[in-house]
């Protein structure tokens, strides 16, 4: 059983995490120069409660980023934090998870690789099958896409993600260090 201070540093962490995370999705999404910028310092900000391993903080202030984004304006440009909602915003407690259950690297790659692989099919068809029109793409090249859109998210997405997957390993492991260093 933890300590009671231990726990309350816990629930600190996640809420200062869900603020930065919050502030830096919602300016993300409203200026669509920062949009990038906004997912990767979002993510990096729910990373912190797992270097203390407080999973459970980690999802609430998932949950609390997801909400306060909505509700800060971001339900205006609600297709620009679906991918965050449905997949970015989970990766790194999935990858936590991952390491404190021991689960073998290729099986877990597997599954979040199907997972992103079905993000990307959804954002698909909520873009370009219908839902928002499908104009946004010139002629020739949503042809293309259309075509073989199922070959270019299991073969490029997947190759992709392999990367992003390691890079965020190897994120969360500095963000640990670092966590490391201060409470020393």
């Amino acid at each position: 059983m933890p300590k009671r201070d231990d726990r309350n540093f816990g629930i600190a962490l996640s809420g200062i995490s869900c603020a930065f995370a919050v502030i830096c999705l919602t300016l993300g999404i409203l200026s669509d120069v920062l949009l990038a910028t906004g997912y990767c310092l979002g993510i990096i900000a729910l990373m912190i409660p797992l270097t203390g391993k407080y999973y459970m903080g980690d999802f609430l202030a998932y949950l609390g980023t997801c909400a306060l984004t909505l509700l800060l304006g971001a339900v205006a440009k609600f297709w620009d934090v679906v991918p965050f909602i449905m997949f970015f915003g989970l990766h790194p407690l999935l990858n936590a998870l991952q390491r404190r259950f021991k689960i073998h690297f290729i099986l877990g790659y597997l599954i979040k690789a199907a997972w992103f692989d079905c993000t990307l099919i959804a954002g698909y068809y909520i873009v370009y099958g219908g839902l928002l029109g499908g104009n946004a793409l010139p002629p020739q090249v949503y042809d293309f896409v259309n075509k073989y859109i199922y070959i270019l998210i299991f073969t490029v997405g997947t190759a992709c993600f392999a990367l992003y997957d390691f890079l965020i390993f190897r994120l969360q492991d500095s963000c640990d260090y670092l966590m490391r260093r201060i409470r020393k």
